[in-house]
């Protein structure tokens, strides 16, 4: 060691050492289809539901506000078609990006089932000056020196 930093660890009464952590392996078990969360699946079926019954009464009111505005000729009537045909295509939009939604989330469960996570943890203790030792004997690059070289670390 260095003599600049012997009295540093003299004063702190520390000694410089490599510690090596294991590797610690996290396995995530994968969760079948069949096992899907029921409220995700409740809560998509009662929505896609929901936005097919609203189309059905959006082109059902279409259909009769257009007799209406045939009949009469009148500009609101024809205004009041207009803003209900949006009504339907932005919910129609929704329905598709319900179903979009959906294959995504089912895209996400099944990747971050098939992750594994693999921690390695290093810790070494020292100075910088042991550190660029190890480093140019080539210690941190998995070629290990010999029992005399790692005496003078």
């Amino acid at each position: 060691m260095n003599d600049k930093f012997n009295s540093i660890s003299e004063a702190l009464n520390t000694e410089t050492e490599i510690v090596e952590v294991e590797k610690e392996v996290t396995e995530i078990k994968p969760i079948p289809k069949q096992e899907k969360p029921q409220d995700l699946t409740k809560d998509y079926e009662y929505s896609r539901a929901n936005l097919y019954s609203l189309i059905e009464k959006g082109q059902e009111a279409i259909n009769g506000i257009m007799e209406v505005a045939g009949e009469g000729g009148s500009a609101r009537a024809y205004e009041v078609a207009g803003q209900l045909i949006k009504s339907v295509a932005d919910t129609t939009d929704k329905l598709v990006d319900l179903q979009k939604k959906m294959r995504d989330i089912e895209e996400n469960t099944e990747k971050s089932t098939t992750n594994n996570n693999v921690t390695n943890n290093a810790l070494f203790v020292g100075s910088t000056a042991d550190l660029s030792k190890l480093l140019k004997q080539g210690f941190l690059n998995n070629n290990n020196p010999t029992s005399s070289e790692n005496e003078k670390v």
